[in-house]
């Protein structure tokens, strides 16, 4: 290549006004079509083998990375061999054009295959690609008119100098660049032990959670801890703005800290699982989720509430399956003094046990409780074994076969009554 990236658009010009330029756009539409080509042919295969064999869901990464990379990796290595093969004989001022705009792609998309995979369910991740590729593509503009240096240079002119070191706008830009490229081998380190922790079964499902938080939490800071030195910038001399703004977040963010502290604790301690069913305070549902931060519970009308974790923690909590999922349901019934009470005891037993719900073990029993002013009271306790599936319909279940039951005995469930004695006689007309 005989001209620099610095005068690339004026050689492309001067190759412009020349006909030997259509061999230039020949060979790159070539390039071009090679990269679709071999676009086609992997997408055809890895979607032709995407649910085949058991590792098909650990290899899903790979396969979208081969979709979304071939393209711009192909043309590019096949742009970079026509250059080299014309570059004897004509000028390659548009191949080397293409040459930093196809591995600017190749960046773009290897990111945000990164960032697709750790943040699969993300918003926010289409409006932040545009902005990445708006920003990229622009530094690949300031590269090929040769501007890149003198922007480089007025950044790194603007600066402040704090302790023994002289931070610049470049300087600090490169510290960032830095962290996030660091980040992003976090995180798809982290997503890949998160995958594989998480299809562990010899280890505790709150274990594996615990874990992969960990995991990442550690690698994250490994990636801010190794970015920033690489680049130049001393950490020690953050140790005082970190001290100031450790103890403004001490202050201002106790009861975050306190909620992640505590989700650390349930996981750990076990205490809670997904599934369980609990209640605490006016919130009663079955835990769907729980983070480092809040716990979801699901009523049985489908609301979720969203408890933060210290509340779990500092509060008494009912869990319904913690050691045992059985729960005992208790049913009162009243019948009238006149009603033969060891049958209707013998009819509530019997109307429990014939509900698929109930469980056999414990049995269901019925007892006599207490003497009221209008009946005898009487209690069935029966015991389920799926408490999440909530406790209003077998009680609607067992109390229609005792109404049908008592109806077909005579048994008569009494209702409050009032008797009106007038005394001294009818009063005179």
């Amino acid at each position: 290549m005989k001209d620099g990236f610095g005068s690339l658009l004026t050689g492309l010009w001067s190759d412009m006004q020349q006909l030997d330029v259509l061999w230039q756009v020949g060979a790159l539409l070539l390039c071009l079509a090679g990269g679709w080509l071999a676009e086609r042919a992997v997408r055809a295969r890895v979607t032709h083998g995407e649910g085949a064999g058991p590792h098909a869901q650990a290899l899903h990464f790979g396969r979208r990375g081969l979709r979304r990379l071939v393209f711009p990796l192909v043309s590019l290595a096949l742009v970079l061999i026509a250059r080299a093969a014309l570059d004897g004989w004509q000028h390659v001022s548009l191949l080397s054009i293409a040459v930093p705009l196809l591995g600017s792609l190749a960046v773009i998309r290897a990111v945000f295959l990164v960032l697709r995979h750790s943040f699969p369910n993300a918003a926010w991740l289409a409006s932040f690609e545009r902005s990445f590729a708006t920003v990229a593509w622009l530094v690949v503009a300031l590269y090929l008119l040769g501007l890149l240096p003198a922007v480089i240079d007025a950044l790194d002119g603007v600066g402040v100098v704090v302790g023994k070191q002289k931070l610049t706008l470049w300087t600090l830009l490169q510290g960032v660049v830095a962290v996030l490229a660091t980040l992003l081998i976090a995180l798809w380190i982290s997503g890949f032990v998160e995958a594989r922790l998480m299809a562990s079964q010899g280890i505790d499902s709150n274990l594996r959670f615990v874990l992969a938080r960990i995991s990442r939490a550690v690698l994250i800071v490994a990636a801010v801890l190794v970015g920033l030195p690489a680049v130049g910038i001393d950490l020690t001399m953050l140790s005082v703005f970190g001290g100031a703004l450790g103890v403004g977040l001490g202050f201002g963010l106790q009861k975050i800290a306190a909620n992640y502290i505590s989700g650390f604790i349930i996981l750990l301690d076990r205490s809670l699982r997904i599934g369980d069913m609990i209640a605490v305070g006016n919130d009663r549902g079955q835990v769907t989720k729980i983070t480092t931060r809040y716990t979801v519970l699901r009523s049985l009308t489908g609301v979720e509430a969203i408890v933060p974790n210290e509340v779990l923690v500092s509060s008494v909590v009912q869990n319904q399956s913690y050691t045992d999922p059985k729960v005992r349901i208790a049913v009162p019934v009243q019948v009238s003094y006149a009603s033969d009470v060891e049958r209707a005891l013998a009819i509530l037993v019997e109307a429990a046990a014939a509900q698929p719900r109930v469980l056999a073990d414990p049995a269901p029993n019925a007892l006599l409780t207490d003497f009221a002013d209008s009946g005898i009271n009487l209690e069935l306790g029966f015991w389920i074994g799926d408490p999440e599936l909530g406790a209003g319909g077998i009680r609607s279940d067992v109390n229609l076969a005792i109404l049908r039951a008592f109806r077909a005995e005579g048994i008569e469930i009494p209702f409050p009554q009032r008797e009106l004695r007038i005394l001294g006689g009818a009063p005179a007309a």
